[in-house]
């Protein structure tokens, strides 16, 4: 893909205090969904309460001036539901021009709908939320009925838009889940299939009960799961973000997501944040250090995302 430059000059780098330099923009944008998962926390966000939700003008002037001032060329839209924002389409095609990688991560419900139209507006792929394929766990999970369904079409369709690789996102909930992950890898192939091959990626995370304890009843052994994983690998990768494992097993790739009380997973974060009303958000688990976006002003955004790295430390090994 070729390098997409904006009218801005690239003057300089965001590095953090502790060598970190970011090399992506997370947009929560939007905290309202369709479900309401279990072990969801609203992107560190925690609060339930609708907020006034950042405009699209200035989601799109972040990301313009990260990319031609700092060389940011990477962006994930989550939520909430991305989905739900009847804008998204407009944003994508906003910032398409001056950004190499565009991804969302959505639960699915209304991809099959909006697949191909992201496609065409630039989208380049999307994460989808699975935690189960059978129906009464999923509904359990994601206190909801009737949507599995839909999701698995959503997939598909996201396959045959090109909105690949999907990546599959399982929260890992023990007693819950934690015995799906073959049949998971199964599903994958299957998808691979549809798509030609190597369009579909599992992707393991650690469940976060930082800001709802109530699930902590759920953690799964995680250190098991990585283990069992590296026993049956025909090879192991380390992603440059986060030092992300990725496992390869009988022909399907496996990510491991790895956050708590991991040193190195903080140490090698490249991610910065920004809420759904407009705040930076340097880390993911604090809430106490945002810093906001009060003006589309370039100069403003240029200061505000300084000053957040100022604000910026490992959560873990602090």
């Amino acid at each position: 893909m070729p390098i997409r430059t904006s009218k801005t000059e690239i003057k300089e780098r965001l590095i953090d205090d502790y060598g970190r330099e970011i090399r992506s923009l997370r947009f929560s944008i939007t905290n309202r969904c369709n479900l309401n998962c279990i072990y969801c926390h609203r992107e560190g966000e925690g609060r339930r309460e609708l907020v006034e939700e950042i405009s699209a003008e200035l989601v799109i002037e972040i990301a313009r001036v990260a990319s031609g001032y700092f060389n940011i060329r990477k962006i994930k839209f989550s939520g909430g539901e991305p989905l739900m924002r009847d804008d998204l389409v407009d944003i994508v095609q906003g910032m398409r021009d001056f950004e190499d990688d565009i991804s969302a991560t959505t639960n699915g419900v209304f991809l099959k709908k909006y697949a191909a139209e992201l496609a065409d507006a630039g989208m380049d792929r999307v994460n989808v939320s699975l935690d189960s394929l059978k129906e009464e766990r999923y509904d359990f999970i994601t206190s909801s009925s009737n949507n599995l369904p839909k999701v698995i079409e959503g997939i598909y369709s996201a396959i045959d838009a090109g909105l690949t690789p999907v990546k599959l996102n399982m929260v890992l909930l023990k007693g819950i889940n934690d015995d799906e992950i073959v049949g998971m890898m199964d599903f994958v192939r299957e998808c691979n299939k549809r798509g030609g091959g190597g369009v579909v990626i599992l992707q393991l995370i650690e469940l976060i009960p930082y800001f709802n304890p109530s699930v902590q009843n759920y953690e799964a052994d995680f250190y098991g799961v990585e283990a069992e994983l590296k026993s049956k690998a025909s090879a192991i990768k380390t992603r440059r973000m986060q030092h992300r494992r990725k496992y390869f097993v009988d022909g399907v790739e496996v990510e491991v997501v790895h956050p708590i009380d991991n040193t190195e997973f903080c140490a090698n974060c490249s991610r910065l944040r920004i809420t759904s009303d407009g705040k930076i958000k340097p880390c993911l688990l604090r809430n106490d250090n945002l810093v906001p976006i009060e003006s589309v002003d370039e100069r403003h955004i240029i200061n505000k995302l300084k000053l957040a790295m100022r604000y910026r430390e490992p959560f873990y090994g602090r």
